[in-house]
Parts: structure tokens; sequence; C-alpha cells
């Protein structure tokens, strides 16, 4: 397995995101979400990301309880703040009580002294980012934490968070049809030295190529009120697939690896963390990492997935108005 830095983390270049290990898209197998963790490991993937907000705790448990006897060879990467996904109607919470409260809730259900690295996972407009990332660097000083992140912030932000304690990560969407850190998020991390952990690096499912119908979605699946999954706007974006799957073909992979492989390929600090509960999935997303894309390839799929060739907003409108901040 290939290794990158997130500032001072050694990490695979490939992670596990393990948010659909408890209901997201619809009711895993917690026994097969610890098993892939765990087969993680003798992989060599070894950067497992979560949050207090994923199955409202219960992801973490579920982490801490398959990582217990192997725990110094994972980097656990865990987030708070996203109120939203505790059911509370508050959209974040960057207080700096609150971010030590949730650090240390954090830690016993994960089962562990320290979180590898710790995000604010939505950045709260009332409160200074320098309040929250100045509460989060106090975390740093006592051991509890090893380093920080923050989560879909604009470039001003992530600067100011910057100045007040260096960011090991910037984590925001990004996938051949979610290219908007492009322009300026990309260029800006590459300047200041942070690494970049790119979340749903496979269209939330769209770019396996197994998603024909939003019908198959099961009624909890949030995939449901995602503007890109709905009406004309799937019927559009599957016809993107379908290029996606000819080159995957023509390069003998599948058009997971082919999606993951271009996004490792344009710049070395970027990581992708692509979720899955099965251990199946996971060994096929981390076999992406000894790909190399013939410059023609990499060329047409770009050009496919141009930026804005996605239809509809990768959120519903009224929460997309809240990131970026």
């Amino acid at each position: 397995m290939q290794r990158r830095t997130l500032g001072q983390l050694e990490v695979s270049a490939v992670g596990l995101g393990c948010g659909t290990m408890t209901p997201f898209y619809g009711e895993p197998d917690r026994a097969a979400g610890i098993a892939t963790i765990r087969r993680a490991r003798e992989i060599g993937v070894d950067l497992i990301d979560t949050a207090d907000g994923y199955g409202r705790g219960r992801n973490e448990e579920l982490i801490g309880e398959a990582v217990r006897e192997h725990r110094g060879d994972y980097v656990i990467a865990s987030k708070f703040g996203n109120l939203g996904l505790l059911g509370d109607p508050r959209f974040a919470d960057g207080r700096p009580e609150y971010v030590r409260e949730a650090c240390e809730k954090s830690l016993g259900r994960l089962k562990t002294d320290v979180v590898d690295l710790y995000y604010i996972h939505r950045v709260d407009p009332t409160v200074p980012i320098e309040d929250t990332i100045g509460a989060m660097s106090e975390l740093v000083r006592e051991g509890k934490v090893r380093s920080l992140g923050i989560c879909e912030a604009g470039a001003a932000t992530i600067r100011r968070a910057h100045a007040v304690h260096p960011l090991a990560a910037v984590q925001i969407e990004y996938s051949l049809w979610t290219r908007d850190v492009e322009s300026e998020i990309l260029p800006l991390c590459e300047a200041l030295g942070i690494g970049f952990v790119a979340y749903s690096p496979l269209g939330r499912g769209l770019l396996t190529g197994s998603v024909t119908t939003a019908d198959a979605f099961g009624a909890s699946d949030v995939r449901r009120n995602m503007p890109r999954f709905q009406g004309d706007n799937l019927r559009r974006n599957l016809l993107l697939v379908e290029e996606l799957k000819a080159h995957a073909q023509a390069e003998n992979c599948t058009p997971a690896q082919l999606a993951l492989a271009w996004l490792l390929a344009q710049k070395p600090f970027v990581v992708p963390i692509p979720g899955t509960s099965h251990a199946r999935r996971l060994e096929e997303n981390a076999a992406a990492t000894a790909l190399s894309l013939s410059a023609d390839t990499a060329e047409v799929v770009a050009r496919v997935f141009a930026p804005g060739a996605a239809a509809g907003l990768r959120y519903p409108e009224n929460h997309l108005a809240r990131l970026g901040i």
C-alpha cells in the first residue's frame, strides 16, 4: 500500500470511510463492518474515518470494538460539531466548551486515549473559528488529539484556522462529479502544506456503476433527498457513468478503481476515503493505488466529468448554503 502524508501524519494512500457502517444509506451489517475494519489492517489501509454524528455515536463504538486489539496499527480520524446528524435543529456547534465535551465522549466510545486526527465537522457561523481551533489545540497539548482538521470550510476560514494551529487535513467532498475544490481549496492546501481528504470519492456509490435507479434505495437512505439522485438529474448522471464504465473496461479495472486512480493522480497530498461495509469492496478500492492510468484515459475522463458536468446540486440547497463558510 502506498503512503501519503496529512501534515505530520503518515497514512495509507486510500483510507476507509466508516460512516455507512451504521445507518446512512440503509441498514448495514454490524459484523461485516467490524470485519472490514479488521481486514483493512491486513492489507495496509490504516486511515479509519468516523464522526460522533454517524449513527449518533454508534459508529465510533463500532470502531472502538473493531480496533481494540490492534489500536496502534490504525490512524483514527473523527469529527465533531455537525449537530444535524445528532438530531439537533442547530446546524453546528464550535463553542470551546463543546469541543472538549465532544472529544471526551468520542474518546470513551472509541475506547482510546487519543484521536489521531480530530476535525470540526461543520463550521459554526456563530463562533469565531479561532476560538474553536484554539480549544482543539488545547486537546493536542494535553495529548488527547494528535492532529487537527477542518471539514467543508472556505479558503478564508481555512487560512484563519491554520494560523491558530497548523492543520493536518481539510476534508471536503471531492470526486469526478464534484470538483469544486480544484480552483481554490487544493492550491491553498498545497501552499500551506495541508493534506486533503476526499470524502464521497465514489459519488455516494454512483461512480461504482452499481446505482441504476433511485427505486432501489431504502426508505432511510439519505440519497433519496439528494438532488443528483432524483428524476432527470439521475438519468443524466447515469449517462456519465456509462462513459466511465467504458474507459474502465479499456484500463482493465472497475469504474470505482478508475475514479479513485484519477483522484490519486491529481495531487500527492490527496487521500480518498471511500466508504464501505464490505471487505471485498475495500480490497477493490485499495487496489486502485497500484493503477497507472494512460494519459489518454485520464484526459478523456476529466473532460467527460468536467466541473459542472454533474446534474443537480450535491446537497439540498438549504444545506449547501451553509457550507464553505
